[in-house]
């Protein structure tokens, strides 16, 4: 489906009076939700059979769960630099299970080298450090979804 298609289904939530709206076109699946209180309708793909329980999440729901939890988690930061996700996805520690770690709290790190994964649609994106220096907090979990922008490791 292409963005001129999206942003006329978004043009024809906001001139409704639907609170959300998803359409099929094929395999595609786009689910439109209004956030409450005069926000912006947000546009994302919805998950297909074969994807997991908890993304299939509407997304104007979970934003604001993401972004409460996050807020605490800020304060509560080690000092020095913070990594954060660059996407949505499962973030993984290992490059198979059952492997050791990437990396592990207070190892010496090399900018560029792999911090772990993010499993995005089926492609694995390795998460490498953009800063040298000692792994001061590692704020994710094997196996844990993750949200963009997310702290995941500090560096000092």
């Amino acid at each position: 489906m292409d963005l001129r298609k999206i942003k006329k289904l978004i043009d024809l939530l906001e001139e409704s009076n639907l609170a959300e709206l998803e359409i099929k076109e094929g395999e595609e699946v786009v689910r439109l939700s209004r956030v409450p209180k005069g926000g912006v309708a947000v546009a994302a793909p919805a998950p297909l059979a074969m994807a997991p329980a908890p993304m299939a999440a509407p997304v104007a729901a979970a934003a604001p769960v993401a972004a409460a939890a996050a807020a605490p988690a800020a304060d509560a930061l080690p000092a020095g630099h913070v990594v954060k996700a660059p996407m949505v996805g499962t973030f993984y520690a290992s490059a198979t299970p059952g492997a050791p770690a990437f990396v592990k709290v207070g190892q010496q790190v090399k900018a560029g080298e792999t911090l772990g994964i993010i499993e995005a649609m089926k492609m694995f994106n390795q998460i490498e450090a953009d800063v040298s220096g000692t792994i001061q907090a590692i704020l994710v979990e094997n196996s844990q979804p993750v949200e963009f922008d997310q702290p995941m490791f500090v560096i000092a």
